[in-house]
């Protein structure tokens, strides 16, 4: 894993967009992976995924998400925002 010293340079090489090599982006992905692991609100997701906005409550807007995308469990949903409209 990168140290905080490589974070540091590598996001200051970003800033002047410069690019970085294949296994510094490897590795930062895996740094960040780890870190979102730890969050109490991520939960693992079964690929493939179809990634829905809020929709507010909206029943009808949820029957054309599966409409177009999909029935469930056919089609695994991943709803970003409020689960319930206010």
């Amino acid at each position: 894993m990168p140290s905080y010293a490589d974070l540091d340079r590598q996001i200051e090489q970003l800033r002047q967009c410069k690019f970085l090599t294949e296994a510094e982006v490897k590795a930062l992905c895996e740094k960040a992976r780890a870190v979102l692991m730890e969050e109490w609100n991520v939960q693992p997701v079964k690929c493939p995924v179809t990634v829905c906005g809020d929709i507010h409550g909206q029943f009808y807007d949820l029957m054309e998400l599966f409409k177009i995308g999909g029935e469930a469990p056919d089609t695994n949903y991943l709803f970003m925002g409020d689960y319930v409209g206010q």
